[in-house]
């Protein structure tokens, strides 16, 4: 658990294990003076309890959960331990799992106990623009064509602070997709924003340092393809000029589809 102040707030990042079964999933806390606001909802079962009986350990109602998009390592949680909480999704994601959900669910039987007990779609829409929730401004934005087709970023713009979750991966491996140079493009509009800190999906909250390094992993992902390298050379290619990143595993998620025809569940 890491925990940072900005202005009047506290913000709590909670971090999954680097190894095994887990990329190192981020999900976050906005504590103001009477409420709390979560970013996202764990992936596996241990972690989303252990994720709730921190929140709940603040001593202060949960207000709201925004959930980023799509993808099960962040919204598979919201079914083990968030689901009394009103979860925000953008009208694309709360689609998706209402309509794949349950498929999703059953593509992961392997995980066993690890999966939540039941679905859980979002309620409420998340539209662009500003929400004050406990005298906290909250800008959400709809981001397409990055990591993911729609993705939700939730900024705090009196306080610097974004929650990138997917669209930044901090000091991990990146889940790579068809879409590196759009992706590109709404990371270095994040450099030149007047934001600071930033709330990764995976990995540890990060400054513009890590968005650059994000930029320059893309360029080389792109520059690899090009030059025709896939599947295990591909991975091999990155492993070998990122030794330092981590969550390796990531790769064997991903391949299949960046290269293949798998679906994105």
């Amino acid at each position: 658990m890491v925990v940072r102040t900005a202005g009047d707030v506290r913000l709590h990042t909670f971090v999954s294990s680097f190894t095994g079964t887990n990329i190192a999933n981020a999900t976050h806390i906005v504590e103001s003076r009477n409420c709390l606001v979560l970013v996202d909802g764990q992936f596996l079962a241990p972690y989303a309890t252990a994720f709730r009986a921190y929140a709940d350990g603040l001593g202060k109602p949960i207000d709201r959960l925004y959930l980023s998009h799509r993808h099960p390592d962040h919204w598979f949680g919201l079914g083990t331990a968030f689901d009394d909480v009103p979860v925000h999704a953008l009208a694309e994601t709360a689609d998706f799992i209402r309509d794949h959900g349950e498929d999703s669910l059953a593509d992961h039987w392997k995980l066993g106990d690890l999966l939540p007990s039941r679905i859980v779609v979002p309620k409420e829409i998340a539209a662009p623009g500003e929400q004050v929730v406990d005298g906290v401004t909250y800008l959400l934005d709809r981001v397409t064509e990055t990591e993911v087709d729609f993705h939700l970023t939730v900024k705090l713009p009196e306080l610097g602070v974004c929650f990138a979750q997917d669209l930044l991966y901090s000091g991990t491996h990146l889940y790579l997709t068809q879409h590196l140079e759009h992706w590109t493009r709404v990371l270095e509009e994040l450099l030149v924003s007047d934001y600071d800190l930033f709330l990764p999906g995976h990995g540890l909250p990060a400054d513009k340092n890590e968005v650059a390094r994000n930029i320059e992993y893309l360029a080389a992902a792109r520059q690899a393809i090009s030059d025709g390298l896939t599947g295990d050379a591909f991975k091999e290619f990155l492993l070998r000029r990122y030794p330092e990143r981590r969550c390796p595993g990531i790769f064997d998620i991903y391949l299949p589809r960046l290269f293949g025809d798998s679906r994105d569940y």
